[in-house]
């Protein structure tokens, strides 16, 4: 097997489970507000997902903050990239740098 065809594959499904997770950290979050707003209460054994969560898209929110600094560089939209960045994760990061594309 190619070395190539491997990282492809590997990058696929961490894009694909990457935005399955941070779509449903932004339902769960939601969730949570809407608690809080509707003065109802949250399981409180949710509290270590509802962190982690938390945790997840605090990171790849400040990927995407980098990802749409140095978007340009590489002639790429800023807020597309950083969007995509966001949902994907450090994957989209790894794709902005890859010097393949500067040949």
């Amino acid at each position: 097997m190619d070395l190539k065809f491997i990282k492809k594959k590997i990058y696929t499904f961490v894009k694909i489970i990457s935005t399955v997770l941070i779509t449903s950290a932004i339902g769960l979050e939601s969730w949570n507000i809407y608690a809080l707003i509707a003065n109802t209460n949250v399981p409180s054994s949710l509290n270590l997902i509802f962190w982690i969560e938390r945790f997840a898209m605090i990171s790849h929110f400040i990927e995407g903050i980098i990802a749409a600094f140095y978007a340009p560089s590489r002639q790429k939209i800023p807020i597309k990239y950083a969007t995509y960045t966001f949902f994907v994760g450090t994957i989209g990061l790894l794709e902005l740098f890859d010097r393949q594309d500067d040949y």
